[in-house]
């Protein structure tokens, strides 16, 4: 593996993190988190679908494509709590993703762009491609924790609804998209980590997280002299000379 260099794994994993916050993106403004469809008996009527989203709700008749109801203030009167929960989760958590996207971007350019031997002056300051992709895989599993669970709880909350109320109520394509989302990001997380581990045991005294200084940078002070060592540099024998009587 390539430490040294930009390899492929990180450059995979960075890809599979964008495309990750993509998905999440789409399934933010798509209005498919849940369908409910309201049957009808009357042969001259269609049935009707209502396409519910996190911000706008949008009813259709079969075979339509034009939304008979386009609420667009659906976002604010929000009446279910799994819905409401995934309108600040997923915000979040693309959040996270993006910073996370970042830093492996950092790591990526440090590892390209900079020597492996940084300045002394500067050791302290820099930040090194271990810990750029050591915190981004963190990140990248928190934000697929923080959009799985809300995504998988809507399901569960769907049967919810169909028990108290009647069975009309189906969850969407949204949901699959977070879901691999999710999956994406912890694919994600799981690469850089393995990057790190299997670069990690490098001889380079600067693959840690944060730079440690190498024994040739290392000042070392002086051991103080004793009060008989400094005397006894400045000691001259003067001999004594003595007359016969």
């Amino acid at each position: 593996m390539g430490c040294r260099d930009v390899h492929a794994a990180t450059v995979l994993a960075f890809l599979s993190g964008t495309a990750s916050v993509a998905g999440l993106f789409a399934a933010v403004l798509l209005p498919n988190w849940r369908l409910m469809r309201l049957h009808t008996f009357n042969k001259n009527e269609k049935n009707l679908t209502v396409y519910t989203g996190l911000w706008i709700k949008c009813a259709r008749f079969d075979g339509s494509r034009d939304c008979v109801i386009y609420d667009t203030e659906w976002y604010t009167a929000v009446d279910q709590l799994d819905l409401r929960v995934l309108q600040f989760a997923l915000p979040c958590s693309m959040l996270t993703a993006v910073s996370a996207l970042l830093l492996c971007l950092i790591g990526m350019c440090n590892t390209a762009f900079v020597s492996n031997v940084p300045n002394i002056k500067l050791a302290k300051c820099l930040v090194n491609s271990p810990g750029c992709h050591l915190v981004a895989g963190l990140l990248f599993l928190l934000a697929c924790a923080i959009c799985l669970t809300p995504s998988i709880w809507v399901i569960f909350y769907n049967n919810y609804l169909n028990k108290k109320y009647e069975p009309v109520f189906t969850f969407d394509i949204s949901v699959y998209i977070t879901i691999a989302s999710a999956g994406g990001l912890f694919f994600t997380s799981v690469l850089l980590f393995l990057w790190y581990c299997a670069c990690k045991t490098l001889p380079s005294p600067f693959w840690q997280p944060l730079y440690s200084h190498a024994s040739s940078m290392h000042s070392y002070a002086s051991q103080p002299y004793s009060a008989r060592s400094r005397l006894s540099a400045i000691e001259i024998d003067i001999p004594v000379v003595t007359r016969a009587s």
